[in-house]
């Protein structure tokens, strides 16, 4: 594994390369640019915004819902586009990878960067429409790169598995996207993590919804966690943040063994 991280590190270059690639060809040819990565986003908000708080004829259930529904949605948009377009990562980009050695993870890896590098972006879209709503920063802000980083590994972890699975099953890609959909739901994007109920009956077994879907969705645990820190302006439980950061390595780990153990392949399969 210390080989392979080492060779990855002397191919750096290429990885950045790649990532400015996929920006750039994200964005070819469009009037707006990269304000693009902010549309999706602000138009969600705005549905979400008027189904939960206008149409239901019912007051909002959170202050400045646009707000805490605005950085989950760029949270998990950085999450989903990047699995997705990891996916097809190595399959579309064939040629190259017939023809040129190099670490094959760096494709998959490209995709999270320049997604990351997107939501970075769009983070101070979120700030300013905060600012406007009345948010103020706290200095528990000053933890946001630890959220920032689990929910970096996490996404790498998943990525780099869907990737390889995708050069052998082409479903996954697929699939994925109705797995996703349903992540979204899931996923406590639209509504706090709190409303879920510490013990509802499934199955006939008593079950603590909200701690299970902490400890089972580690997405759950990243956007309550922006929710605490940007939102709330309050800290992350810290035995919820440290499991979050040891799910997302493991992750991460397991991730990048199953594409290291399938990569030889990937030539005579693509």
């Amino acid at each position: 594994m210390g080989r392979a991280l080492k060779e990855l590190w002397g191919y750096r270059d290429l990885l950045w390369l790649l990532t400015l690639r996929d920006l750039k060809v994200r964005y070819r040819n469009s009037v707006l640019g990269i304000a693009w990565s902010w549309m999706n986003p602000l138009l969600m908000m705005t549905v979400f915004t008027l189904v939960f708080t206008v149409m239901n004829r019912g007051p909002a259930s959170l202050p400045h819902f646009h707000a805490f529904v605005l950085i989950g949605i760029l949270a998990w948009n950085a999450f989903a586009v990047s699995v997705q377009g990891a996916a097809e990562s190595v399959t579309a980009n064939a040629p190259l990878v017939r023809k040129v050695y190099f670490p094959r993870e760096v494709l998959p890896l490209a995709v999270v960067l320049s997604n990351a590098i997107n939501f970075l972006i769009s983070l101070p879209i979120y700030f300013a429409i905060a600012w406007i709503s009345g948010i103020r920063p706290t200095p528990w802000l000053l933890l946001l790169p630890i959220t920032l980083m689990a929910h970096l590994m996490f996404t790498a972890g998943v990525s780099l598995a869907v990737a390889a699975l995708n050069v052998f099953y082409r479903d996954t890609a697929h699939i994925l996207q109705v797995l996703l959909l349903a992540w979204f739901f899931l996923t406590p994007i639209f509504y706090p993590i709190s409303v879920l109920p510490r013990h509802a009956v499934i199955l006939g077994l008593s079950v603590d919804v909200w701690l299970w879907t902490r400890r089972l969705n580690p997405m759950a645990s990243i956007i309550a966690s922006y929710h605490d820190l940007l939102y709330y302006g309050i800290y992350t439980a810290p035995e919820f943040l440290l499991r979050t950061w040891v799910t997302a390595a493991l992750t991460l780990a397991l991730g990048y063994a199953l594409f290291r153990r399938l990569s030889p392949r990937f030539a005579e399969e693509v």
